[in-house]
């Protein structure tokens, strides 16, 4: 008889436990399944983040290809200009020292008298004493078909690290932006922060164009860089707390692979095409135009409507969706939302509170371990195409094409195998190959390896970024993001600095970027796994998720249920 009513209290307990727990999720989610999970407004959400995915590839790869370095370059000698190139070169241009890959010096010249060189029209002796440039490079335009930034300002040799210093700057601003652009997405809406952060990236990238120096550009670059990734993670974000669990997974990864997949195809040949810098940075900056309209096509987010306490408006947004759509929620749906709305505005959540949760706040400095490691092999492997011993604009465009067919895989594998395998298996994978890269001849055995390994590092990338937005409460998702996000741009900075630093040991980038995948790894074990579950709405909902679902949860669901129990039963005895 004891047994019984034990059984009963605990049961009861449980069921109240699990009522509490999920209310407000479920209450969302039902109203996505009456107003149709994946309807026609849903679909043109989808379809109204093509621009933005191929604004992001812009933003982030455009600096590639107005800053890059032509290799074939050496000291401009004023008497010599007169002469066609080769002969100019091959007068001035002392020989290469050993282990140069080129087959001349590109920063020294022979400190000569050019009057009696062009007199006998024969190089000086090898012997002769050399000299920095003092007057500025020629370069080849062979590798870079046009001019550059850097071939335009003589960007190399002893201000060769004037190129990485814009492209830190630019991670800098992305820094700055997430940030900012975050708290304004969790303060004032999605659409706000969506418009303003491509309007600060447009005036950037037009100011880059009337730029002169190393730091009137960099400024520029700044504030492009503020527009990094928040140009698209603030439609993605919108987008995704509009779809149904079912349904989100294929939204994330699909969008990135067809939109930013298709920006990073065009982008190379974009700027082959056009062959100027200047013209290149206006026709990949004027896109960025497109975010006035969104205010007027784009509705905000019901979640962060009803979050904010703006609970009518959610309302009128829901309905649209309904007349749009073709469906109808019952009132008895929506009198629950609307309770549920007004319980989760009375718990005034905040960042501060993630970190104030032991849970949450070790789930989060797992994530940032996890993402900052994706963003930096990532950005290594890009940004080595230059430097793999093939064309850089084929390199770039073979290890772009990998960004369709990896992501493809992974919307069909993801709701299947779960984010956490699907994240730390292809990073492993990615540091084996970069580690073997590091000792394999330059050429097709490298960018072959290197392909293979961008293949699974975009894998992980885009289980990753889905992850940490699927982790957050409603509340707190798009700063949440954001900080995640700019945990990313810290890595980057360092980015161009690891792949410079080549100039010391060849194998070195490889290498630092093999390690860190096999690190991040290791970290991206201890996440929960959010595969099936409700996007959690507030503080407590993401406790629970990262306290069931870990491999090594931090607080037992069975033991949580039980002290309810024991309460419960403790009260009703008393009762009795």
């Amino acid at each position: 008889m004891i047994g019984t009513k034990n059984e009963f209290c605990h049961q009861e307990a449980k069921e109240e436990l699990n009522k509490k727990d999920h209310q407000d999720d479920d209450v969302l989610e039902t109203v996505l399944q009456h107003v149709g999970e994946m309807g026609r407004y849903q679909k043109w959400l989808f379809l109204a983040m093509l621009p933005f995915g191929v604004i992001f590839a812009f933003v982030y790869f455009v600096q590639m290809f107005i800053a890059a370095t032509p290799q074939r370059h050496w000291c401009r000698v004023p008497e010599l200009q007169h002469l066609d190139v080769v002969t100019r070169r091959n007068l001035s241009v002392p020989p290469s020292r050993a282990g140069d890959p080129f087959e001349w010096e590109r920063c020294k010249t022979f400190d000569a008298n050019w009057s009696q060189v062009l007199l006998t029209m024969q190089p000086p002796d090898p012997g002769t004493p050399s000299t920095p440039c003092l007057n500025g490079w020629e370069f080849e335009l062979g590798d870079i078909p046009y001019q550059t930034v850097v071939s335009e300002r003589g960007w190399v040799c002893e201000f060769a690290s004037a190129g990485p210093t814009a492209q830190a700057i630019f991670f800098v601003g992305s820094f700055v932006g997430g940030l900012l652009f975050g708290w304004l997405a969790d303060n004032f809406g999605r659409v706000p922060a969506l418009v303003g952060t491509n309007l600060v990236g447009f005036v950037g990238g037009i100011a880059s164009v009337f730029t002169t120096g190393l730091w009137d550009f960099a400024l520029a670059r700044f504030l492009v860089g503020m527009s990094y990734d928040s140009c698209f993670m603030m439609m993605y974000i919108l987008v995704l707390e509009y779809v149904g669990p079912r349904h989100r997974t294929w939204v994330a990864n699909m969008s990135i692979a067809l939109f930013f997949g298709s920006g990073c195809l065009v982008l190379p040949w974009l700027a082959v095409w056009i062959a100027d810098w200047r013209n290149l940075l206006i026709v990949t900056s004027a896109p960025m135009l497109c975010a006035i309209a969104v205010p007027f096509l784009v509705p905000e987010s019901a979640r962060w409507l009803s979050s904010r306490g703006r609970i009518n408006q959610a309302v009128e947004v829901v309905r649209r969706f309904e007349r749009v759509n073709g469906t109808k929620v019952p009132q008895d749906v929506i009198d629950e939302f609307v309770v549920a709305s007004r319980q989760t505005r009375e718990t005034n959540e905040s960042l501060l509170s993630v970190f104030r949760s032991p849970p949450l706040r070790n789930a989060m400095i797992f994530m940032v371990m996890v993402y900052m490691s994706c963003a930096l092999i990532f950005d290594g492997l890009v940004r080595m195409s230059e430097g793999l011993g093939l064309d850089f604009f084929i390199t770039f465009t073979l290890t772009s094409a990998t960004e369709i067919p990896s992501v493809t895989l992974l919307a069909m594998l993801l709701d299947r195998w779960g984010r956490r395998m699907l994240t730390c298996g292809p990073m492993l994978t990615a540091g084996i190959l970069t580690l073997i890269a590091a000792f394999v001849p330059k050429g097709i055995p490298q960018v072959t390896l290197a392909i293979m390994a961008r293949f699974c590092i975009n894998m992980s990338y885009n289980a990753a970024i889905q992850w940490s937005t699927e982790l957050l409460p409603t509340g707190v998702r798009a700063s949440g993001s954001s900080l995640v996000h700019v945990s990313g741009y810290v890595a980057t900075v360092m980015s161009p600095y690891i792949v410079y630093s080549q100039l010391i040991w060849s194998s070195l980038p490889l290498l630092i970027l093999g390690v860190t995948a096999f690190v991040a790894a290791v970290f991206g074990m201890l996440l929960p796994e959010t595969k099936g579950r409700p996007m959690p709405q507030t503080i407590d909902d993401g406790e629970r998720l990262v306290r069931q679902y870990s491999l090594c949860g931090y607080k037992n669901p069975d033991k949580e249920e039980t002290e309810m129990w024991q309460k419960n039963g403790n009260d009703k005895a008393l009762i009795t």
